[in-house]
């Protein structure tokens, strides 16, 4: 089994421990169930903003814990301050040490999109983004068939939610391109070693429609490659380690904000 497989076994078993702890209709009566979502394409093309989408990531399968001692709430309102258009926040428990807690506190620390990243397979998981503060979800077509992800697009939207859409190659990409997709993100990790190369992005940049918000993921860690990949045609850029591993995240996108 890869990696990838076992996140998946056990996100199976989470889901149905949290539907059967949860009702929906519980889900729904939070209070940041009902508010509106902020827009990823508008900030995203902000002049104010960078295209960064900085993500809050306290340890992974692949580097074990990568950052235990800045706080989310810190992390997200200095990614703010420094220009990202919207913050990340891992929520998967078993692999990456994140919660839904997490998710809450960044909202009450942003007033720009949320990303909850996660591995979503289920509904019931989109009803939990929008109750505990999200603005976008993930969608990676690597362990969703492309039924499910159209299924699974459609209902985040009806919710006010956004898409994105990970692809890793041609063929996820060509099989998974959908109405209910906000943008899509080219993953340059390889999830089942864990492998990164920006040659993911820089093959696939041209085949993904522009009606579509284009987002460069993984492996970037410095201007010069941000500068490379908005020349190519990326409009979005999510980076995690290269902050998380330094000892204040704020300060590191603060001062790779300015040079870029």
């Amino acid at each position: 089994m890869t990696i990838l497989d076992k996140i998946i076994v056990k996100k199976k078993e989470e889901v149905e421990q949290a539907k059967a702890a949860l009702a929906i209709a519980d889900l729904e009566a939070m209070p940041l169930f009902e508010r509106s979502c902020y827009s990823l394409r508008d900030s995203i093309h902000h002049p104010e903003r960078n295209g960064i989408v900085a993500e809050y990531k306290r340890a992974s399968p692949s580097k074990g814990i990568i950052n235990d001692h800045s706080s989310v709430a810190e992390v997200a309102a200095g990614y703010q301050a420094a220009g990202a258009s919207a913050v990340s926040v891992l929520t998967d428990t078993e692999f990456f040490r994140g919660s839904l807690a997490d998710l809450t506190a960044a909202r009450a620390a942003l007033q720009l999109p949320l990303l909850r990243k996660e591995f979503i397979i289920d509904e019931f998981q989109l009803v939990e983004a929008k109750a505990y503060g999200a603005d976008i979800i993930l969608l990676i077509a690597a362990v969703l068939d492309p039924k499910r992800v159209q299924v699974l697009a459609a209902f985040a939207q009806s919710l006010g939610l956004h898409v994105l859409l990970e692809v890793h190659n041609r063929e996820e990409l060509e099989r998974n391109i959908g109405d209910s997709v906000d943008a899509i993100g080219v993953n340059n990790r390889n999830l089942k070693d864990f492998s990164v190369s920006l040659d993911h992005s820089l093959e696939l940049v041209d085949l993904i429609p522009d009606r579509f918000i284009k987002v460069s993921e993984s492996g970037i860690s410095d201007p010069a490659t941000i500068r490379q990949l908005r020349k190519a045609g990326f409009q979005g850029f999510l980076i995690g380690e290269n902050f998380m591993k330094t000892g204040n995240p704020a300060q590191a996108i603060k001062e790779f904000a300015t040079a870029l």
